[in-house]
């Protein structure tokens, strides 16, 4: 039986017994990423071996697989990011995606160049591999609603929409270095072209496409009726022509998903308000009215999508579980990537932010899940002509990494989200009385 049919075999079974027993699965103390996990192990050459993935023989394939989830949790991500991109919590998301990324990507490479004698190249290779914080996986501590504030989830949610995509120049940094890309004389292509043009801009073109797609959307509900069923096929065409135009001009089309979707979130809202301004006499047209719930509704559509990639991403990743995933060495590096990169990086960088408090900056520290992302960019590497004996120990080093992070992440998430949320209201509540208090004294005054 062929690899592809196996695929469809498996994918469905597991689909139909989500769409049964998934109402069941949410109340579990514990994310879906670990269930999906546990089935790609049990149909894996560690169980029934049903279905068996070779990563370099099938590098393509999970590259491909990877990037269409990535996308569409990114573009997912945008959606739900409804704060003015003048606010100071998109400053401390950056200053997570550029700056922390950067330390923990030169501890991982001074770890990798240590204890595994590593050469430079690989070494900062295996970093940015590792940096990315995942947008697929990390479902569970993201924005719950494009309407939610919470600054701790904004967070964490912009940080994995934005270090996807700035993970990728160390990315060709480390393959430079290694020789199979060309840096240029001094590096002045890697600077001028990987860095500087492709950040800026993937973030352009994608937020361009957001709101030239968000202004077409408008203008056929303004004009035209029974037009709403065609959003989908909007919402799939900007993901795909944002992410297409970025890569043709050769910039990250990670960050132009991304920005699409921050820019189809903030630019219908002014531009429908602004609809419904001009009708003085309050009669809006439907089609306006409908276009006001377009955010939601594509919102909706893209979180059934991600969720189906999810399923299929994490069961590849259970299958490529092999010995080597548990020998020491990756081990070793997995734990310190969780248990002390991410935090000495996070609190090194928002140690002294006023954006957001001692208790969240804790969790922030602790919940840089690790998942999708890096599948992507090591399947990259590996296409892109990788040694396979060095690619071999990356490739060890990161699923086990993942296998850790999906584990104890998805072991602890959702109890410390409990306890966060129930801290924070009674939070809210103190503030409320206190507000209260004072202007019963106010009024008492008066």
């Amino acid at each position: 039986m062929d690899l592809s049919t196996q695929w469809f075999l498996v994918v469905g079974t597991v689909f139909i017994a989500m769409a049964g027993f998934g109402s069941w699965l949410t109340r579990l103390p514990l994310t879906t990423g670990i269930v999906y996990a546990l089935i790609g192990v049990g149909i894996g050459p560690f169980g029934l071996d049903l279905l068996s993935i070779n990563f370099f023989e099938h590098a393509r394939f999970v590259e491909h697989i990877t990037e269409i989830a990535v996308v569409i949790s990114l573009f997912t991500a945008g959606l739900k990011l409804d704060l003015p991109l003048t606010d100071p919590q998109w400053r401390l998301s950056l200053s997570l995606a550029t700056v922390a990324m950067v330390i923990n990507i030169a501890l991982v490479a001074l770890a990798a160049t240590f204890f595994l004698d590593f050469s430079i190249g690989a070494a900062i290779l295996l970093g940015a591999i590792l940096s990315p914080t995942d947008p697929v996986l990390a479902s569970d501590v993201q924005i719950e609603g494009s309407e939610q504030r919470d600054r701790l989830r904004f967070a964490l949610t912009a940080e994995g929409g934005l270090n996807d995509g700035t993970a990728f120049p160390f990315v060709m940094l480390g393959l430079g270095l290694m020789g199979y890309h060309n840096l240029g004389d001094y590096g002045w292509k890697w600077v001028s072209v990987d860095l500087i043009w492709s950040i800026v801009g993937g973030c352009g073109i994608g937020y361009l496409m957001g709101v030239l797609v968000s202004r077409c959307i408008l203008f056929l509900r303004s004009k035209h009726a029974d037009k709403e069923s065609l959003d989908d096929f909007l919402t799939l065409g900007l993901i795909a022509l944002s992410y297409g135009v970025a890569v043709a001009a050769h910039s990250y089309g990670f960050l132009a998903v991304f920005a699409a979707g921050i820019a189809l979130r903030r630019i219908s809202k002014p531009s429908i308000n602004h609809e419904i301004a001009k009708h003085s006499d309050g009669n809006i047209d439907k089609e306006v009215k409908a276009a006001s719930r377009l955010p939601e509704k594509v919102l909706s559509f893209n979180e059934q999508l991600e969720r189906a990639a999810e399923v299929v991403v994490v069961i590849i990743l259970g299958t490529l579980i092999s010995a080597d995933t548990f020998t020491r060495g990756p081990w070793i590096f997995a734990i310190g990537l969780l248990f002390v990169f991410r935090p000495i990086s996070t609190l090194m960088t928002i140690g002294r932010s006023k954006t957001v408090s001692s208790f969240q900056k804790k969790y922030i520290a602790w919940l840089g899940i690790r998942g999708i992302g890096s599948m992507y960019y090591l399947a990259y590497a590996v296409t892109h002509g990788l040694d396979k004996g060095v690619a071999k120990t990356i490739a060890d080093i990161t699923i086990g990494a993942i296998v850790l992070s999906i584990l104890v992440h998805g072991i602890t998430v959702t109890p410390l989200m409990n306890v966060y949320e129930r801290r924070l209201k009674r939070y809210r509540m103190s503030i409320k009385e206190r507000f209260d208090r004072r202007r019963r004294i106010l009024h008492q005054n008066r």
